[in-house]
């Protein structure tokens, strides 16, 4: 008994690393454009970016107005390099966010 034991317990963990690996490779984020996106559109669209980072980027845009490069998310308390490379991709821009809301 100690063995299956010992057994069950050793494949628990390695199906759940399988299971983190996999969660980690299969998010794929989506377009969303960082100066127009609600908070809970960017937490939904950029990998690494919860509810809070998300409420951050949009305090920030609506404190210093839209984002003209990607790179400048990184002045957003919470969004390192690390976070900027993982969604470049993904990061689209306007310079006017009411030209998005009327198309």
């Amino acid at each position: 008994m100690k063995l299956l034991t010992s057994h069950l317990s050793l494949l628990k963990k390695a199906v759940a690393g399988a299971l983190l690996a996999l969660s980690s490779q299969v998010f794929a984020g989506f377009p969303v454009d960082i100066n127009s996106a609600s908070a809970a559109e960017l937490a939904e669209a950029l990998d690494g970016v919860g509810m809070s980072k998300a409420a951050a980027i949009v305090e920030y845009r609506e404190e210093f107005g839209p984002f003209m490069e990607p790179s400048e998310l990184v002045a957003v308390r919470g969004i390192g390099l690390v976070t900027l490379e993982k969604n470049r991709d993904f990061i689209l821009l306007t310079s006017d966010p009411e030209l998005v809301a009327t198309e």
